[in-house]
């Protein structure tokens, strides 16, 4: 009686623990019944099911990221470029994505990533390299979004983000030379611009600078000019004052200088009339 009394208590702990489940704040389930969707969208929480007959099937609504390996795309230019991209993703529908890929995260990302490749691969297409690699390639990825989310509505998954992580030349490729030699090219047009302004401006200093040098010296000149004026004025008056009140001295001294004047040097020869007027004091002198 005992054991049959155990055994019933048994099979209801059992009954009663099989027609609940519980829900965790990170998930989102659904319940099927002989494999068939009964209700899904189920929100966090302790819920109720038939035992035995029907299952709570788990997922995980956080979001997801598919780490996707480099690919080979073909640009409008027809050049190979390799593109490393990740995806963040989640499940939007969660009976959707059970009824397309029987609940395995695995199988959904394969799917995710041949409609993004597919997506990614129309969207290089018709883009040209510099579009690609610039950051024109932000509206490349906000079109890869919206055009890859339409594909998978039927899976039950909403992609939120396409980045691009990498833009690589293929080493082998003759794109890969193009490139470096036009960035090279662009850089020596940078240069021989900016040389070219700096000699511009160096040209503009430099006659600057003459012209000052010009204007300075014509001062310099003007004032000289003006001062040896004065001075001679000067000179002229002082001589003038001096000869007005001893001509005899004025003219004595007058004479000593033209004597220096003409015999300094000591290799000159003078030939006067001894009686010469010039003389005049060098005769007196005796």
């Amino acid at each position: 009686m005992r054991s049959m009394l155990g055994i019933l208590v048994a099979a209801v702990i059992l009954i009663a623990g099989s027609s609940v489940f519980v829900v965790n704040e990170s998930q989102t389930a659904i319940l099927t019944q002989f494999g068939r969707i009964v209700k899904s969208g189920y929100a966090p929480g302790l819920h109720f099911k038939l035992p035995l007959v029907q299952q709570a099937v788990r997922f995980d609504r956080r979001l997801q990221t598919l780490d996707s390996a480099p690919e080979n795309y073909l640009t409008s230019e027809k050049k190979d470029v390799t593109v490393d991209f990740v995806v963040k993703w989640k499940i939007a529908d969660s009976a959707k994505f059970f009824t397309s890929v029987g609940g395995e995260e695995d199988r959904a990302q394969a799917r995710l990533a041949s409609i993004v490749r597919d997506g990614m691969r129309t969207a290089i297409n018709s883009r040209t390299l510099q579009e690609v690699v610039s950051s024109a390639r932000t509206d490349l990825t906000q079109t890869l979004v919206r055009t890859a989310n339409v594909a998978t509505q039927n899976l039950g998954m909403e992609i939120v983000d396409v980045r691009i992580r990498r833009v690589d030349l293929p080493q082998e490729s003759s794109v890969l030379r193009s490139v470096y030699e036009r960035m090279r090219s662009e850089r020596k047009q940078v240069a021989d611009s900016l040389r070219a302004e700096g000699n511009e401006a160096a040209e503009r200093i430099q006659a600057d600078a003459d012209r000052q040098v010009q204007v300075i010296r014509a001062d310099a000149y003007r004032d000289a000019q003006k001062a040896r004026g004065e001075g001679d004025a000067k000179a002229a008056e002082v001589y003038a004052a001096s000869y007005g009140k001893d001509a005899e001295f004025y003219a004595f001294y007058r004479s000593l200088e033209a004597y220096r004047e003409s015999l300094q040097g000591g290799n000159g020869v003078l030939m006067l009339d001894p009686d010469a007027e010039f003389l005049r004091y060098l005769r007196d002198s005796k």
